[in-house]
C-alpha cells in the first residue's frame, strides 16, 4: 500500500512537472517567417488618442472613468494573412475589461459583418486570465449574433512579460497561436460558417462589464484605474490586402509542409493546450442551439 502511495504522488508530481514546463514544442515558428513593422508602419489611432501613447518599444493603451478606453486599426483591410502582436497584461483587478486584437469589416458592413477575435477577459487577483478566441459570419450585435467562442487559461502569467498571440486567416482555415503554439484550428467546411470578406486588423481596450467577467457578475471597478494594455511597438502583418490580385500569396504557412493544416507535432501541441487549459467550447455548450452552428 505505501509503495502504490509513493507511486501515485511520484506521477502527480511529474505531471505537475510537465505542465509547469509548457507544451510541448510545435517544432514550426511561423511568426519567425514574417518580418516586424513598427506601429506608425501598419496601424493608426481609431479612438482614444489621449489614451495612447507609443515610444520605441511599446504601443500603451489605457481606459479610465472619464474614456471609452482607446483602439488602433490597422491602414489596409486584407483578405487572408498572418496577423500577430506581443501584449502585456495588467495584473490585479480587471474584471469586466477586454483587451483585444482582432480582425473586422464591422466599418464596412456594419450590423452584418465578420470577425475573427482574440480577447482577454479581465479578472480578479488571484484568478487567471481567460484568453477568449471566437469567429463569426455576418454577426452583429444585436442579439441575433451566432459566436463560436472557444476559451482557454494559459499556461503562464501573461501579466509577467510579453507573449505572441497571432491569427492565421487564408482562405481553407483559421488558426489562432500563442507563442507560436496553435490553440485552435478551425477550418472552413462551407460558405456559411466561414468568413470571406476583407477585414481589418484591430486592437483595443474597454469596458464590457455587462459579458467579460463571469458572464457579467463582476463588473468593472474604477477604483483600480487606470486599466492598460501594452502591446510590443512589434507588429506583424503578412497578409493580402483586399485590392490585390487572387495570385496573392504573403502569409507564412500554418505547418512546415506548405500545404496547409497542421502537422503531427503541432497537433499534439494543440491537444496538450485542450486537455490542460481549454475552458469552454461552443460546440460543447449543452445550452447551445447547434443548428445555428453546423459545423459542430
Amino acid at each position: 500500500m505505501e509503495f502504490l502511495l509513493s507511486l501515485l504522488l511520484f506521477f502527480l508530481f511529474n505531471a505537475r512537472l510537465i505542465n509547469a514546463q509548457g507544451p510541448p514544442s510545435p517544432g514550426y515558428y511561423p511568426s519567425s517567417r514574417v518580418q516586424s513593422l513598427g506601429f506608425n508602419q501598419g496601424f493608426r489611432n481609431l479612438w482614444g488618442p489621449q489614451h495612447q501613447s507609443l515610444d520605441q518599444s511599446t504601443l500603451t493603451i489605457w481606459l479610465d472613468k472619464n474614456s471609452g478606453g482607446s483602439g488602433f486599426k490597422s491602414l489596409k483591410n486584407y483578405r487572408s494573412g498572418y496577423f500577430g502582436t506581443y501584449i502585456k497584461l495588467q495584473p490585479g483587478y480587471t474584471a469586466g475589461i477586454i483587451t483585444s486584437f482582432y480582425l473586422s469589416n464591422n466599418q464596412d458592413y456594419p450590423g452584418n459583418h465578420d470577425e475573427i477575435d482574440i480577447e482577454f477577459l479581465g479578472t480578479t487577483p488571484n484568478k487567471p486570465y481567460t484568453l477568449q478566441t471566437n469567429v463569426y459570419i455576418r454577426g452583429s450585435g444585436d442579439g441575433n449574433i451566432i459566436g463560436r467562442e472557444m476559451k482557454f487559461h494559459l499556461w503562464f502569467d501573461p501579466t509577467k512579460d510579453y507573449h505572441n498571440y497571432a491569427i492565421l486567416w487564408d482562405p481553407n482555415e483559421i488558426i489562432f497561436f500563442v507563442d507560436d503554439v496553435p490553440i485552435r484550428r478551425y477550418p472552413k467546411k462551407n460558405d456559411a460558417t466561414f468568413p470571406e470578406r476583407p477585414m481589418y486588423v484591430y486592437g483595443s481596450i474597454w469596458d464590457a462589464s455587462s459579458w467579460a467577467t463571469e458572464e457579467g457578475r463582476i463588473k468593472a471597478d474604477y477604483q483600480y484605474q487606470p486599466f492598460v494594455g501594452k502591446y510590443s511597438n512589434n507588429f506583424k502583418l503578412a497578409g493580402c490586402a483586399a485590392y490585390e490580385s487572387p495570385s496573392c500569396r504573403r502569409a507564412p504557412s500554418s505547418s512546415p509542409s506548405g500545404g496547409g493544416g497542421l502537422s503531427r507535432q503541432q497537433i499534439e501541441a494543440m491537444l496538450w493546450v485542450h486537455r490542460n487549459y481549454k475552458v469552454y467550447d461552443y460546440c460543447r455548450d449543452p445550452k447551445r442551439d447547434h443548428t445555428h452552428t453546423p459545423e459542430c
